[in-house]
């Protein structure tokens, strides 16, 4: 039975065969032709062919070196992964030097400033907006290894406008975003694309353009800076404004550069109309794309197919690895025929950066800066009476998260000092964000205190009801899976209940009430009780909440449209170490009790 081309080429490209000889993915279609090659037949001339290759990474969220700041220590984990730009820059100068650098494009799918102390350093402690101030470190780093465009990532927006746009002066490359508009002329306020021109020998040039889309959930979760100045349109309907216009000024090959996850859903329910993961949408319903780096939902996805519903065709989304663990590398096939390129055939996949040695150039590059923020993280700020962890944090009430609360209420009510809301009782909001954090008996430092507050939250003051914070906490409570009483209890398998992440279930401070693991989500709460009285209805409070929850991020109900009666832009973890510092000891019986616990028909399950 004769080979069929399409399995062909697929095994060619397996095997190699004919890459040698033309430089391209497939072979040449005249050998694909089974029955001849004896020297006889007059072989058509072999169509030309081009080879592109796109490399990708995204949410690299400051991550430079593979280095951990919390732990003061290179960064480990159970599954042998390493980060930075440093080894992606390795892994990049491979592909470029086997493929020819003039064949290869690298491009990022946003989320790059905020995330590590070496991000929050040059934004907060020696900010590149002073006066001749200095160049971030991922821009020397991207710069360095040679990217040709980035998309926005919503995290580009926590520092505020004046941040973003001093570290996109400092970039060589664009940083893209069509669905980043001005508010008031609705025109990008970003570049939406940038187009490349990649030359063939004895053909015309091969065209390739890239579109940046960035995420809606801008709008809420960074309310603060872009209110009324930016607006954040969904991607699907930017892309469908953008792909035509790329493809008549003459784009061959369109890829699409997305802080946009694939799964269609959205973590701030119908607050916005537009979807938060929509990357596979816009496979399915924008024709003309070619493939799809996707960002922000920091999964790993080697290689997703999609097909276009309008035009039938084949679109290849890829997502690596958040942090710098990954590299996607599109391999693009082109033929040209008829008078033009055409994309023949796309296939991705996904390089571990732990399979390379960080790249000399780059950690040379930036050891200064590197060197300057271990220095700043390992401050002393005081000393604790005891060892303090979030080991048990997710189905225990730690004293660990009530330092959070505590902190959180001590600055609102602070703040609220001689305003009409004084008089109202301060409660707190906070989430076991991580599953490993300590804070050790003896020496405190900065370091041990950001590893409990991971992100660059600031603090909000809102006015909410007791029949609000009733619904709040059995919404917090879904977290937990229903486990019948006398059923075993297995902690590893007790919480995330629907996929839900530790960092969308919250302890509400000040508050006393129990759990019944027992019920159906939605009858969990159980004696409500504030200051020891039963919780009424109509009874207000002040709820000291992070910015990502207040303004509707993880969709808890009431929380984003109550009345807002106070903000800040100093990061929580600040705060918390402010406070720590002024107190010098850092003493669980200033700051913990036990609020809530988990219970089964009443009967406490710890």
């Amino acid at each position: 039975m004769p080979l069929n081309r399409r399995k062909f080429l697929k095994k060619s490209a397996v095997t190699g065969a004919g890459v040698a000889l033309t430089g391209a993915v497939a072979a040449p279609a005249a050998q694909a032709a089974p029955g001849h090659g004896h020297g006889h037949a007059t072989h058509p001339k072999p169509a030309k062919r081009y080879a592109l290759t796109v490399m990708g990474t995204t949410d690299l969220h400051g991550h430079v070196f593979n280095w951990d700041y919390f732990k003061d220590a290179e960064y480990s984990d159970s599954a042998g992964n390493a980060q930075g730009l440093a080894r992606i820059s390795t892994l990049v100068n491979k592909i470029r030097k086997e493929k020819g650098r003039e064949n290869t494009l690298l491009i990022d799918a946003g989320d790059t400033i905020q995330g590590t102390p070496l991000t929050y350093y040059y934004a907060k402690v020696d900010p590149i907006t002073a006066k001749r101030g200095p160049v971030h470190p991922m821009a020397q780093a991207m710069n360095a290894i040679g990217y040709d465009a980035a998309a926005l990532g919503n995290h580009e927006f926590n520092y505020g406008i004046e941040t973003l746009r001093k570290f996109e002066s400092q970039l060589r490359f664009p940083l893209l975003g069509a669905n980043a508009l001005d508010a008031k002329t609705l025109k990008p306020a970003f570049p939406p694309y940038v187009m490349k021109t990649f030359d063939v020998k004895g053909a015309p040039s091969v065209k390739v353009a890239v579109l940046g889309l960035t995420n809606p959930g801008i709008a809420i979760w960074d309310k603060a800076y872009v209110q009324g100045k930016l607006t954040f349109p969904g991607l699907e309907e930017q892309a469908a404004k953008w792909v035509p216009k790329l493809r008549s000024m003459g784009a061959d090959v369109v890829i699409v550069s997305a802080h946009s996850g694939s799964s269609g859903t959205s973590s701030y329910g119908d607050q916005l109309p537009y979807v938060e993961n929509s990357a596979a949408l816009v496979a399915q319903q924008v024709p003309g794309i070619d493939a799809i780096l996707v960002g922000h939902a920091h999964l790993e996805i080697p290689e997703l197919k999609v097909t276009n519903a309008k035009s039938g065709r084949t679109v290849v989304l890829s997502e690596p690895l958040a942090f710098a663990e990954r590299l996607s590398v599109f391999d693009v096939g082109l033929v040209f025929s008829k008078g033009r390129w055409s994309v023949e055939s796309v296939a991705s996949k996904v390089l571990n950066s732990n399979s390379v040695a960080d790249d000399p150039k780059i950690t040379r590059l930036l050891e200064d800066e590197h060197a300057k923020v271990v220095k700043y993280v390992n401050q002393v700020v005081g000393s604790a009476t005891e060892t303090l962890t979030t080991v048990e944090a997710r189905y225990k009430d730690a004293p660990i998260i009530d330092l959070i609360t505590k902190v959180q209420e001590d600055v609102v009510r602070a703040a609220l000092v001689g305003t009409a809301y004084a008089s109202l009782p301060v409660i707190a909001q906070a989430s076991p964000f991580s599953r490993t954090s300590e804070i050790p008996a003896g020496n405190v430092t900065i370091r041990d205190l950001s590893g409990l507050y991971v992100y660059d939250n600031t603090l909000v003051a809102k006015v909410m009801t007791g029949a609000q914070l009733r619904a709040y906490l059995e919404f917090s409570a879904e977290y937990f899976v229903q486990t019948a009483v006398g059923a075993p209890v297995d902690v590893e398998k007790l919480t995330n209940a629907n996929n839900r992440p530790d960092y969308n279930y919250d302890y509400v401070s000040g508050l006393s009430y129990d759990i019944d693991i027992a019920q159906a989500a939605g009858s969990r709460i159980k004696n409500l009780t504030y200051g020891g009285v039963a919780l009424s209805d109509g009874q207000q409070f002040v709820l000291a909440v992070n910015n990502y929850r207040a303004n509707g991020g993880g969709a808890f109900p009431h929380v984003a449209s109550a009345t807002e009666v106070w903000s800040e832009s100093t990061e929580i973890r600040t705060r918390i170490a402010e406070w720590v510092t002024a107190k010098g000891v850092l003493d669980p019986k200033d700051f913990a009790s036990v609020d809530w616990r988990l219970t089964r028909a009443g009967t406490p399950v710890f």
